[in-house]
């Protein structure tokens, strides 16, 4: 199902329109740009940057594909529900693969043009394949989230979770600072926050440090830890509940 991008634009005090959708059973497609005089296309972007026919996305399955028909432009793939995860389809491609069940398509104009994407909830197996004869399947990061170390790892992706673009990692001291409220938390010092870290890197996560025995820089070891939970999604924005209310500027 694809929600189609507002008619006409609204003053921000307006209340939003009805949204307009278009439904795709698999193996269909639907094309979309600013059309031709006369023409329009199924999901129209009326702005002069966006090519008359600039792509298309086909139904399949419980995923979609997107056609990318620009010389020149690159399309990006945002996926709602994630912190900042997207996948970019470049000039010219064919048929890119889209994961994401809650999507926004952006494609770049004058005033960026857009439209969201909703695939059909993804499935999933109930349980494993293992048979229980052999050794049994060890879990890769076995994370209790209601430990002290869990806290301190989700204040050290924080920043990230909230904000993809940031690039900062919180120090030791700002890390002490947003965790001091918790109750649980209460009596934690600085020697005790570097004994997690250094628990999370050696024991949880199991880091490899680089040559010479190091993280290579100051704040290396941080920095992995935040660039390896987010990747494989040990911590998530629904676990931010977990940490004090954050400070409004």
């Amino acid at each position: 199902m694809v929600q189609l991008p507002d008619a006409v634009v609204r003053h921000s005090d307006a209340p939003p329109p009805e949204p307009r959708l278009l439904r795709l059973s698999p193996g269909q497609s639907a094309e979309f740009g600013r059309g031709e005089p006369g023409a329009p296309l199924p999901i129209p972007l009326r702005d002069p940057a966006v090519s008359r026919c600039a792509g298309q996305i086909t139904a399949v399955e419980d995923y979609w594909r997107l056609c990318n028909y620009s010389g020149a432009a690159t399309y990006v793939v945002e996926n709602l529900e994630g912190a900042g995860e997207h996948i970019r389809v470049a000039p010219g491609r064919i048929g890119a693969p889209v994961p994401f069940e809650l999507s926004r398509v952006i494609l770049p104009a004058e005033t960026p043009m857009e439209f969201k994407v909703f695939a059909p909830q993804h499935a999933y197996v109930e349980h494993g394949c293992d048979t229980p004869a052999g050794e049994p399947t060890t879990i890769p990061f076995s994370l209790n989230p209601s430990s002290k170390y869990f806290l301190v790892l989700l204040a050290l992706c924080e920043p990230r979770l909230r904000s993809p673009s940031s690039a900062a990692v919180p120090g030791v001291g700002e890390i002490l600072e947003r965790l001091l409220p918790l109750p649980s938390c209460h009596g934690l010092t600085r020697s005790a926050l570097n004994y997690h870290i250094d628990y999370l890197a050696d024991t949880k996560l199991r880091l490899r440090e680089g040559a010479g025995g190091s993280y290579s820089e100051a704040g290396g070891k941080r920095e992995r830890l935040v660039s390896l939970a987010l990747r494989f999604n040990l911590v998530r924005e629904d676990h931010l509940v977990l940490l004090p209310p954050a400070a409004r500027l």
